[in-house]
């Protein structure tokens, strides 16, 4: 009986869903959008000293925007390659935690699992959990998918293609690109006081300690801004409810 009422109320979720045409829309205005930033990639990652083969390599296999650009930042400004790819790996570990929520959404065959993971990054999330019911979330997270690796990874070609051809990145300022790409990203995303003290934090521990730690590295401690800002922001809570607690519970 429970397994036939959900089943009935998907259906209906479905019925008064978008429409495709809406939906398609959406996902192509993101996937082209964030898709033409992987020329600044291309030009980053050959300005930090990778080859054209290693380059488009990071673009298919790794394919997160932030952790790419970590790591050839890192790379660029002389890092341990261990320390380097150590941070881009917990940049790209949230990809993880998006994954549990969009198995849930999609809930696609065991099959195309390990093809979707590739997909699963902060632009195919954001377009799937704003869709109204399932037939919508797996039109997007694909539309957006697609259209966002093919273009990500041709533009990351013709970036690093581009950066080959003009010699010295730096003489003409295109080590600045990537930086200013990701922050580009990443501003429309703090909508909340919180999220805002996280990354004004992180920015503090990430300058503040460049100076001091090798390269690479002051982009984990600044990690810690994420806790550290939560911690605060618990005891902030806590503190307010306190007045407006029962007697006994005070």
């Amino acid at each position: 009986m429970a397994q036939r009422q959900t089943a009935l109320a998907d259906r209906a979720a479905e019925d008064v869903g978008k429409p495709d045409s809406a939906v398609v829309r959406d996902a192509l205005g993101v996937g082209v959008a964030v898709g033409l930033s992987g020329f600044a990639f291309g030009v980053t990652s050959a300005g930090s000293g990778l080859g054209l083969l290693q380059t488009c390599a990071l673009s298919l296999l790794v394919f997160t925007g932030a952790s790419q650009f970590a790591l050839v930042g890192a790379l660029a400004a002389g890092g341990n390659p261990f320390t380097a790819a150590a941070g881009a790996f917990f940049l790209g570990v949230r990809n993880a935690f998006y994954g549990l929520r969009l198995s849930q959404l999609l809930a696609l065959p065991r099959a195309l699992r390990p093809f979707a993971a590739q997909w699963v990054i902060d632009e195919t999330t954001a377009v799937t959990v704003a869709q109204p019911d399932r037939r919508s979330a797996r039109l997007g997270f694909t539309v957006t998918g697609l259209s966002l690796y093919v273009l990500w990874n041709l533009t990351t070609l013709l970036g690093a293609l581009g950066a080959q051809a003009l010699g010295d990145t730096d003489a003409w300022g295109l080590d600045a690109a990537g930086p200013a790409v990701f922050l580009a990203l990443l501003a429309p995303m703090l909508t909340t006081v919180t999220e805002r003290a996280v990354a004004a934090l992180a920015v503090v521990l990430g300058l503040g300690l460049l100076p001091v730690l090798p390269a690479g590295a002051p982009v984990l401690v600044a990690a810690l801004a994420a806790p550290l800002a939560l911690f605060v922001h618990g005891l902030r809570a806590r503190s307010a409810r306190r007045p407006d607690a029962p007697e006994e519970d005070r």
